[in-house]
């Protein structure tokens, strides 16, 4: 007798969860590796980490900030209460980031960028991921009063 596959379903409260756990990995383990390559440069270090930094912040500002607005929005209008555990991103969003790990690995494993130059790369795009995971933990905390206001402020 044929049994048809059971996908993992979970709440929307823990779909956002999922969420803010894998963006803050993506973020974590690219600031990781970031700082990593910076360990090997001991001069100018300032002059390589600024511009990380204040890229990262204007990535944020300008373009993950509502990334992660949409895809928390997108999360909250499911109209099932229970989805599948992977559903916290769109096809679209897998496969840009498919393509986005991909193009990381291959700058590393090629050396077509210098490390100290990727250090900076991964640090700038790290940082953003990192900011916009805490609009999933905040929505996820704050899930039950969020839909009493369904306000779009609050996110």
């Amino acid at each position: 007798m044929y049994k048809k596959k059971q996908i993992l379903r979970v709440n929307k409260r823990i779909l956002l969860f999922i969420a803010a756990f894998v963006w803050t990995f993506a973020g974590g383990m690219l600031l990781f590796k970031g700082f990593s390559f910076m360990n090997n440069i001991r001069n100018d270090l300032w002059i390589k980490l600024l511009p990380s930094i204040a890229g990262g912040l204007l990535f944020y500002q300008v373009m993950f900030s509502k990334i992660s607005r949409k895809h928390v929005s997108r999360i909250l209008n499911l109209k099932e209460e229970k989805n599948s555990i992977f559903s916290f991103f769109s096809m679209k969003s897998y496969i840009l980031m498919a393509v986005m790990i991909s193009a990381g690995i291959t700058l590393r494993k090629t050396g077509i960028v210098p490390a100290s130059y990727l250090s900076i790369i991964y640090i700038t795009m790290g940082i953003p991921l990192l900011l916009s995971a805490f609009r999933f933990y905040y929505t996820g905390i704050y899930y039950r009063k969020i839909l009493c206001n369904k306000s779009s402020d609050m996110l």
